[in-house]
């Protein structure tokens, strides 16, 4: 299926959402298919969501009440995930874009990729592991509300400039007898870094080329929170530029990567 064709649900826990961040998570889900469920939960008697309303019309947004019976437990979260299996049961869609920052959807995500839909999920940066492990890909709603990021070709050569740290402890376990690589260290994290590695050898051919393409796909199933938007660039392409580290062709429209040769 084209994925310009893919029904997802949009399920917004308001009590653990950003209102200012909703048009960009919808923008956001418009590049993976079509929102056609679109709602929000909450105790709509409460004065601390009065402004939601902002954004419920002009996106046509369905807002679902559920009042907070009894005083510290989140009555939201059940609605929510009543509200998602009634949707997983229908057979109608192909994911869920689960919007929220609390833990307790980790089961609901795993749940609905147990019956083989993906799931996105939307959220703080503070959220924790759990739950973003348990979606197919987790996307930070700072990354959606920064302005606009820097072209893949900005400050390339910036790179080796200044503040730069030896990774090459760090590579070898992975690559052995890997030659000395020194990236900044503002750019990107040990750890991504060597699975971006990792990523190139496993998906590589016989002369060592990855298609980015399956290199993205491999860091995202390990990492579902990956997101080149974490690192300043908007793409994985760029990122990978702006490195300096891998040997760049494009054939077909596809571009291939693999381990820059020193010397």
């Amino acid at each position: 299926m084209d994925i310009q064709t893919k029904k997802f649900a949009v399920l917004i826990d308001a009590d653990n959402s950003s209102i200012s961040a909703i048009p960009s998570v919808l923008e956001e889900v418009a590049k993976y298919g079509i929102a056609s469920v679109k709602r929000v939960y909450g105790d709509w008697s409460s004065d601390t969501l009065k402004n939601w309303r902002e954004v419920l019309l002009p996106y046509a947004i369905t807002p679902v009440q559920q009042f907070a019976y009894t005083k510290g437990k989140d009555a939201t979260d059940m609605i929510l995930i009543i509200d998602a299996m009634d949707l997983l049961y229908g057979g109608a869609l192909d994911g869920f874009c689960i919007v929220s920052s609390d833990s307790d959807f980790t089961p609901l995500a795993s749940r609905i990729r147990e019956n083989g839909l993906t799931v996105y999920g939307f959220g703080k940066k503070a959220t924790p592991e759990a739950f973003k492990k348990a979606c197919d890909k987790f996307i930070f709603i700072e990354n959606l509300e920064d302005p606009e990021l820097k072209s893949p070709e900005d400050d390339v050569h910036h790179v080796a400039s200044k503040n730069i740290v030896e990774v090459e402890k760090t590579i070898e376990p992975l690559i052995p007898n890997s030659p000395r690589e020194s990236i900044n260290n503002e750019i990107i994290d040990r750890a991504t870094l060597n699975l971006i590695y990792k990523a190139v050898k496993e998906n590589a051919d016989a002369n060592g080329w990855a298609s980015l393409g399956m290199v993205g796909q491999y860091i995202s199933a390990v990492k579902p929170d990956f997101d080149p938007r974490n690192y300043g660039r908007a793409k994985l392409s760029g990122l990978i530029k702006t490195l300096n580290l891998f040997e760049t062709k494009i054939e077909m429209s596809q571009m291939y990567l693999k381990k820059m040769k020193k010397g």
